[in-house]
């Protein structure tokens, strides 16, 4: 196939390069961008159960949901940010995002502690075999045959969990402010796309 190329001097010539295709826009692949909680379920248990380390990569999905963590900022971490004896965890953002301490919970510290006896000295959190960090593009891989395997409906990336993070707390009813700080947002109009398609906005509008 032959393509039409201008060149510097205005002219035209034709090119035997392939055109790249067309990135499809996310609203003709998915309605949504982010999971609901019970679909997040649905996603750790996929992923606990399909590739041959299933508890790494459920506790993957279930830090990057609970801290609204960024693939670089999930592959990054590091056991020195993790507190397991008073649950803290040091979030250090990425993108100029501000930095946070974190409650960690019981789901999180069962997992993150299983997963530390496995880690012999590994620095990084989530390591391979052969005790080096994931990559940004092994836990895209981990996610998307994760949504297969669970069968959400649609595909599913790494950054919808993050998402999925702003909409539990909006829909929770969470103080915008304190979102933007759990999220890490500099610019706080990136943390109101949140709370403005919360559906808590119109509790009370009709009395049944």
């Amino acid at each position: 196939m032959t393509n039409v190329v201008t060149m510097p001097n205005g002219r035209f010539r034709e090119s035997s390069r392939p055109t790249p295709p067309r990135r499809r826009p996310n609203a003709d692949v998915r309605t949504r961008e982010h999971l609901t909680p019970a679909e997040v379920e649905q996603l750790m248990a996929a992923a606990s159960r399909v590739g041959r380390h299933g508890h790494r990569d459920a506790t993957m999905v279930l830090l990057a949901f609970r801290h609204g963590l960024r693939v670089s900022e999930l592959v990054a971490l590091r056991w020195d940010q993790v507190d397991l004896k008073q649950g803290l965890l040091h979030v250090h953002r990425r993108k100029n995002g501000t930095p946070s301490t974190h409650p960690l919970h019981g789901p999180e510290l069962r997992a993150l502690r299983q997963l530390e006896r496995g880690t012999g000295d590994a620095p990084y959190v989530f390591v391979s075999e052969r005790k080096a960090p994931l990559t940004d593009s092994a836990f895209r891989k981990i996610v998307a045959r994760a949504g297969v395997a669970a069968e959400i409906g649609m595909p599913v990336h790494p950054h919808m969990l993050r998402h999925s993070t702003g909409f539990k707390l909006a829909n929770d009813g969470q103080d915008t402010r304190a979102i933007q700080h759990y999220l890490g947002h500099r610019n706080i109009q990136h943390t109101v796309g949140y709370t403005q398609l919360s559906p808590e906005r119109f509790n009370g509008f009709w009395q049944d």
